[in-house]
């Protein structure tokens, strides 16, 4: 599948990667904004020259504006572009779970039986979603969080690095759980 990523700086240079990792043709970046190498264009112009269903798209826009996101999903599903899952084949997914339209699985990702990831969820290297878990859509899960059994993930929240979400808890949409240390500059 030829796959066009949304977005072409530091995120859409990650997921183009995913793209190729996942056996997929990487087709090139459409980016509103920003001019570069591999950049096809602004979204409506690409659209014409590369239109579905001849080319899936993804989107690569990353987590400082979730809402900025969503209305990219939005607009890559009204164009007519299929979405497609991206796992990573050194992640595992269980075969009793699902991963929703456009989600990413990264390379060392678990997640285990009778989850279900919605859509546009981006789930980092090392990050374990256990058991019996909904992990809302647009939502990102960083590297090694671990989101325990029986758990609900709302729509649009971030899981920083290293974060625990214990077992049976609910997480309301929009939230925003901190990485379980920082290390910045020498601090």
């Amino acid at each position: 599948m030829k796959v066009l990523v949304y977005g072409s700086r530091l995120f859409g240079g990650v997921i183009r990667c995913l793209v190729e990792d996942a056996g997929h043709q990487f087709a090139g970046f459409i980016d509103d904004v920003h001019e570069g190498q591999d950049v096809l264009g602004p979204f409506e112009a690409t659209r014409l020259t590369h239109p579905p269903p001849e080319y899936a798209c993804v989107n690569a826009v990353g987590y400082s504006d979730l809402g900025a996101r969503r209305a990219v999903s939005a607009r890559i599903e009204a164009a007519g572009y299929p979405m497609p899952a991206l796992v990573h084949p050194r992640a595992s997914v269980s075969t009793t779970s699902s991963v929703g339209a456009g989600a990413f699985v990264m390379a060392g990702a678990l997640v285990d039986c009778h989850v279900a990831i919605g859509a546009g969820v981006v789930i980092w290297p090392g990050a374990c979603v256990s058991h019996d878990c909904t992990i809302g859509a647009n939502t990102f899960l960083s590297p090694n969080c671990t989101v325990c059994g029986d758990c609900h993930v709302g729509e649009s929240c971030f899981v920083g690095a290293g974060a625990v979400i214990v077992s049976h808890a609910v997480v309301a949409d929009g939230s925003r759980i901190k990485a379980l240390e920082r290390y910045v500059d020498g601090r």
